[in-house]
């Protein structure tokens, strides 16, 4: 009887979608690459038309959208200012977003900065 039993577990297994077999500790996609690996932090000031035209907003998704961790907000002064966490070439896609803005934004000017690493695990929009 329970040799009768081990082909149809066998066939249930066969049923079910195929799992990756990478252990839990392994990257799927190979070993990271150099960028991957090399992590940066940056604070920018963001000057010109960009509050009351969704610059918080439009900055959180691309920021999601390439997985850059840390915030965004405005500032009494009327600018934007911001700190982008994550692969290097993921944040030098934001500072190029920040430098042209929302469609509805005006950027005169933006002021950028290194800073150490804080660890931020999401992106923020605050007040």
């Amino acid at each position: 009887m329970s040799e009768g039993k081990r082909p149809q577990a066998a066939r249930s297994e066969a049923s079910r979608p195929a799992r990756s077999e990478a252990k839990p500790s392994e990257d799927r996609t190979g070993p990271p690459s150099e960028d991957q690996r090399v992590r940066r932090r940056v604070r920018v000031i963001v000057h010109g038309r960009v509050q009351g035209v969704a610059f918080r907003a439009h900055t959180a998704e691309q920021a999601r959208r390439a997985g850059v961790s840390g915030w965004v907000r405005n500032r009494p002064d009327g600018s934007v200012e911001a700190a982008f966490e994550g692969a290097d070439s993921a944040v030098e896609a934001l500072l190029a977003f920040v430098r042209r803005g929302p469609r509805a934004a005006r950027v005169d000017a933006v002021d950028a900065i290194e800073e150490p690493l804080e660890g931020n695990v999401r992106f923020e929009v605050r007040g």
